[in-house]
C-alpha cells in the first residue's frame, strides 16, 4: 500500500501562483493531480510517468507545471496566473504500473489516492 501526502495547497488572490507537492511512501509509475470543486466531479489536472512524459487537461496548459523528483519519490504541481474558476480540493493520484497515454488524467486508473490539500483563489 502507498501511502500519499499532499502539502502547498492554501489562498492566494487572483493571478498569484502556489506550488503543490505530493510524497509518496513507495514505488510509482505515474502520478497525477486531480481537482474537485464542490458540486462537481473530480478532474484531472495534470500526470506524469516516472521517464518523464507529460499531460495536462486544457484548463492547466501554459499555466501549470507537473515535475518530479524520482530519488524523492515527490511529484509537483507548480500553478500560476492562478484564477477563481481553479478553486478546488487538490488531490495527489499514483498508479503503480504505466498507464496509456490517453488514460491518465482518468480517474479509473489511479490506485492509490492522498487526502487532498485546499486552494482557494480569491478575485
Amino acid at each position: 500500500q502507498v501511502q500519499l501526502v499532499e502539502s502547498g495547497g492554501g489562498s492566494v488572490q487572483s493571478g498569484g501562483s502556489l506550488r503543490l507537492s505530493c510524497a509518496a511512501s513507495g514505488y510509482t509509475y505515474t502520478m497525477a493531480w486531480f481537482r474537485q470543486a464542490p458540486g462537481k466531479e473530480r478532474e484531472g489536472v495534470a500526470a506524469i510517468d516516472k521517464d518523464g512524459p507529460t499531460n495536462y487537461a486544457g484548463s492547466a496548459k501554459g499555466r501549470f507545471t507537473i515535475s518530479q523528483d524520482n530519488a524523492k519519490n515527490t511529484v509537483y504541481l507548480q500553478m500560476n496566473s492562478l484564477k477563481p474558476e481553479d478553486t478546488a480540493m487538490y488531490y495527489c493520484a499514483a498508479a503503480f504500473y504505466r498507464r496509456s497515454w490517453w488514460s491518465r488524467l482518468l480517474r479509473a486508473s489511479y490506485d492509490y489516492w492522498g487526502q487532498g490539500t485546499q486552494v482557494t483563489v480569491s478575485s
